[in-house]
């Protein structure tokens, strides 16, 4: 490095690792199926990072060495076609190469007035007419959907309370807001109410149907009840793929009941909003063009690189009336780079924010919307596939039914939680596939979420012939 600059001395020797570096990562994912999907840490490896922080440099071809030896196989294996453990995108190489971009850029999409701001705003006009909302509406990237959801509820209860709340605290409000959402809805939601203030006792929990969706009847005469107590309902949280078994709520009847009694309706489309992209799956979101928010990530079904979540609110008032907060040091201008208001910094917390916005728009311009939903259907092509394969071979169950692209099935045995879990620990560890685990009506289920673009039927097939092959092993295991 230079003496008095972090820039390269020797530029040329720099562009030639930075190639090298590209090509590497090329390497890695074409050749991604000659590599295990996951690999325990060795020991050595995992002490290798509780060294001291450095003083003096090191080379920067040393680094990457030891990235490649250190950090780079053991990776949690989302971009492998055989990593269905949790709801995570593969990942693609034009979102890799924006990451890129987007790093040499070191543009703050905190405000002022740059392009890349003006990326973001085109995607959110794109969200927009992706989901019927108006041109009042707002979007803004956050990491993922507990933050967008965390958010929403914000943006709910401030349009309850008045942006008073913003200064006297939900504790001089006057008033006990209630939400509430189903089971099957993702644990971030109570953290959600946890962390706004409200609390986690202030969210009733609705119980759901044979098909994990809410239910509609009981849902309105809680809010009922609730109204009779001298409470104060607020917020309805409805869920687009449920992070089990990909349940879609009843999203019409949720959006006309939020309206019939006036409180926000929000959505949790994390795992299935952007099955909009899709003539196949959109009828199935109907009534999602009616929340007032909806919570979407861009890194799962979308493919695009960690992390890319995102918030759309109809109302962008109501959201600048949660979150913007002028200050001396952020003064607004008409013209110069301080122009460009309202700024990104207005409508969520966070002043310092990556380029987020630029991997998405390469995944969408690269790729549109008719290949990213042929690729959506896929999954759910797959995980059809995957339900008559287990549907027809004796030593599987089904544990839930199969709705979107995920499907959670048992391997048969007198031990059943204890095998099932063991299996995914061995399965896991062998390589050969990462699928999870999950509780359905209180018995453990593996749980394999189809998400990868690069996801086959072979894949599927070596992910039942291994689970067999161990469940065949495993199935004596002694009760606990």
């Amino acid at each position: 490095m230079a003496a008095d600059t972090l820039d390269p001395t020797d530029w040329q020797e720099a562009r030639a690792l930075g190639h090298r570096m590209l090509d590497d990562m090329f390497d890695y994912l074409e050749d991604i199926r000659l590599r295990p999907v996951w690999r325990p840490i060795p020991d050595d490896v995992r002490q290798n990072f509780d060294g001291r922080l450095p003083v003096r440099p090191t080379p920067l071809a040393s680094v990457y060495r030891e990235f490649t030896q250190k950090i780079l196989p053991y990776s949690s294996g989302n971009v492998h076609p055989a990593f269905m453990g949790w709801v995570q995108g593969g990942g693609t190489v034009a979102g890799m190469l924006a990451e890129l971009l987007a790093g040499g850029m070191n543009a703050n999409l905190g405000g002022r007035d740059h392009v890349p701001i003006e990326v973001e705003r085109q995607i959110a006009r794109w969200a927009r007419g992706l989901f019927g909302f108006p041109d009042t509406a707002s979007g803004l990237f956050v990491t993922g959907t507990s933050m967008a959801n965390f958010m929403a509820v914000l943006i709910a209860r401030t349009d309850a309370l008045g942006s008073v709340v913003r200064q006297a605290g939900v504790a001089d409000a006057g008033k006990k807001l209630v939400a509430y959402t189903s089971r099957a809805a993702h644990g971030c939601i109570a953290k959600a109410m946890e962390m706004s203030g409200l609390g986690s006792q202030s969210l009733r929990i609705i119980s759901t149907d044979s098909l994990h969706r809410i239910r509609v009847p009981e849902l309105r005469a809680a809010i009922a009840a609730d109204r009779a107590a001298g409470l104060e309902p607020f917020l309805i949280v409805g869920t687009a793929g449920t992070v089990d078994i990909g349940a879609i709520d009843d999203l019409e009847s949720l959006g006309a009941l939020a309206a019939e009694e006036r409180l926000w309706f929000h959505v949790d489309g994390a795992c299935a909003a952007l099955g909009v992209l899709t003539p196949a799956l959109a009828p199935r979101l109907k009534g999602i063009e009616r929340a007032d928010s909806i919570a979407f990530d861009f890194h799962k079904w979308g493919q695009v690189p960690y992390d890319a979540g995102f918030l759309l609110v109809r109302d962008g008032k109501k959201q600048l009336d949660t979150f913007a907060a002028p200050a001396a040091y952020l003064r607004r201008e008409l013209s110069g780079i301080a122009a460009g208001s309202p700024w990104p910094c207005d409508f969520g917390p966070d002043l310092s924010r990556g380029f987020r916005a630029l991997k998405t728009w390469f995944t969408l311009k690269v790729y549109g919307t008719e290949q990213l939903g042929a690729v959506i259907e896929r999954t759910c092509e797959l995980a059809r596939y995957l339900e008559e394969k287990i549907s027809q071979t004796p030593q599987l169950e089904l544990a839930a039914p199969v709705q979107l692209n995920i499907v959670c099935f048992r391997y048969r045995a007198e031990n059943s939680d204890a095998v099932n879990a063991r299996l995914v620990t061995e399965l896991q560890e062998s390589g050969v596939a990462v699928p999870s685990t999950t509780i359905l009506d209180g018995r453990l289920a593996i749980r394999a979420a189809i998400v990868n673009h690069r996801t086959r039927k072979s894949d599927l097939d070596a992910l039942v012939a291994a689970v067999l092959q161990l469940g065949a092993r495993l199935k004596y295991l002694p009760h606990p």
